[in-house]
């Protein structure tokens, strides 16, 4: 059996952040274990290849979830990043933190450290911002951040113009001091290319001797001995192999792989575990609960303006712009969809913002609703503005249907259960149609195609969110950290309760969703769980 100091099962977000500043140390013994191949792919690499990305199974984990009773009892797809980078590699790039009140949450829910002040550091740390080391900005960090504001469709600025209009003001940094507000948002490229975890964190230091990666191998059990995670199986070329750890194992699969691999390995609720026909090791309720994710609705409008369907729909405009691409690294193709947003509270009382917008000038409403091919927009020129949610309460569950790893797990996201959640979305959509009726959209803004002048009364318009909600891909805490070992899986410290030698390091971590996109959050992580694991070293622990 080989043996290292740390193995590391999963290379996303968080994954390739923990192998990084762990093998840092010449003296640790590293290895990283990804279920997906290498990220070295165009349509990875090329920002706005997402669209291909989104079905493509050699990346994909390509989940489909069960129906949610009150969210008209259908399926949502789910695209999982299985590949160097994981979700960072087939992601729509937005950079957004969260919100600094999000933070603060998490301490005050138990989690000590985990306060804006405490994780603001790591947020600086892991950047490179444009304009450099600030009070709230980093300059000097693995992850390059760009502002493509100056590439970025005129349709843009009637949209910022729009929302003045209604009283939303301007945001020239949604990182920075305040969230709140409207801009454009910030994304995860550098030189027209993307800039995931795996680029960032594993490309620079890929060579280092102490650093084994290990592609196309599937984590199958943590291996335990006395409640205590010494190694890990996987299968790898039809073959299960073992390694052993000689300090931790650290979970870093995602928040989906991550309760599913520790309730494969016996860690988990003993009624779901016993269902499935595995040997409970450690009774932990809360594996697989607490699973949220913010919703999307979204409302398309002709344009009297060209817009990007005009350039990317037609055989020559994609020929040209894919030109353009390779020969520059500039263009639509450069950029991600979504170019512009903001947040905003819909009503007053709330202490942040409950609703995150989006502006996108395309449209693509045609395809199929499990489908969205980024790449073949609608034949005419139309536009979307965009919601999601910020704070969802509603909950649902990830749990595995068998002891067979290559199983997909059971996803129940169980969408609007929550009333307040269709409360947000609904207020939410009236201020789309306010940002279509101002002067600033006037000249350029055609017909509401959808869901159309005939949906006007809030039954209308909730009977269309049902219909029509969508996974924003911001699935999250379903390991969640908390004070108590009963509600929750891992501790402050990321430390699985009942467990020694095992920590989860991912967004399944988050206590509570936070408001906007969650990778940076997830890398945030990543930083602070290898502070966390190098200082237990530090101390013998």
């Amino acid at each position: 059996m080989s043996n290292y100091d740390y193995i590391i099962i999963g290379a996303g977000s968080a994954g390739c952040v923990i192998a990084n500043r762990l093998s840092k140390d010449p003296s640790n013994k590293v290895l990283l274990i990804e279920a997906g191949g290498s990220d070295r792919r165009f349509f990875i690499q090329m920002p706005i290849g997402y669209g291909k990305t989104y079905h493509q199974k050699a990346v994909n984990w390509m989940y489909m979830t069960e129906p949610s009773p009150h969210a008209d009892k259908k399926p949502s797809y789910w695209p999982r990043g299985k590949v160097l980078g994981g979700s960072s590699s087939i992601n729509a790039m937005v950079y957004v933190r969260g919100n600094p009140r999000d933070f603060d949450q998490w301490s005050e829910l138990g989690n000590h450290g985990w306060s804006y002040t405490d994780v603001l550091p790591y947020f600086k740390k892991m950047e490179s911002w444009k304009n450099g080391t600030s009070s709230y900005r980093g300059g000097n960090g693995p992850l390059k951040v760009s502002d493509v504001s100056s590439q970025l469709h005129p349709l843009c600025q009637n949209f910022l113009s729009a929302a003045q209009e209604i009283g939303i003001h301007l945001n020239d940094d949604m990182n920075g001091e305040n969230q709140e507000g409207v801009g454009n948002y910030q994304i995860t490229t550098y030189k027209g290319q993307r800039m995931s975890s795996s680029r960032a964190y594993l490309w620079p230091i890929r060579n280092r001797s102490n650093l084994t990666i290990l592609k196309y191998t599937l984590a199958t059990r943590i291996l335990f001995k006395d409640k205590k995670a010494y190694g890990v199986e996987y299968s790898k070329s039809g073959k299960l192999h073992q390694v052993s750890a000689n300090r931790e194992v650290i979970l870093s699969a995602g928040s989906i792989n991550s309760p599913q691999l520790l309730q494969l390995s016996g860690v988990g609720p003993k009624k779901v575990l016993e269902e499935a026909a595995v040997q409970l090791l450690h009774d932990s309720p809360a594996v697989g609960k607490n699973l949220q994710d913010h919703l999307g609705v979204s409302y398309f409008y002709k344009s009297k303006v060209p817009t990007l369907n005009d350039q990317l729909r037609p055989f020559l405009g994609k020929i040209y712009q894919g030109l353009r691409y390779i020969f520059t690294r500039g263009g639509p193709l450069s950029l991600s969809v979504n170019q512009s947003g903001g947040f905003i509270r819909t009503r007053e009382g709330l202490e942040k913002p409950n609703i995150q917008l989006y502006f996108s000038p395309v449209s693509y409403s045609l395809e199929s609703p499990d489908k969205r091919a980024m790449m073949s927009p609608d034949p005419f020129s139309a536009m979307l503005l965009g919601i999601s949610n910020c704070n969802t309460k509603s909950r649902g569950q990830v749990r595995i249907k068998n002891g067979d790893p290559t199983s997909h797990p059971i996803i129940e996201p169980n969408y609007l259960s929550h009333d307040e959640d269709i409360r947000d979305l609904l207020e939410g959509v009236k201020v789309l149609r306010k940002l279509a009726q101002t002067h600033s959209f006037s000249s350029v803004i055609g017909d509401e195609f959808r869901p159309g002048a005939e949906c006007q009364t809030d039954e209308q318009m909730i009977q269309h969110i049902k219909e029509t909600v969508w996974t924003v891909f911001h699935p999250s805490s379903t390991c969640r950290m908390g004070s108590d070992p009963k509600t929750n899986v891992v501790d402050s410290s990321l430390k699985v309760y009942g467990i020694k030698g095992l920590r989860v390091a991912d967004a399944s971590i988050f206590p509570q969703l936070i408001c906007g996109n969650i990778n940076a959050a997830t890398i945030m992580v990543g930083e602070k769980a290898s502070d966390l694991i190098l200082q237990d070293q530090i101390n013998g622990k």
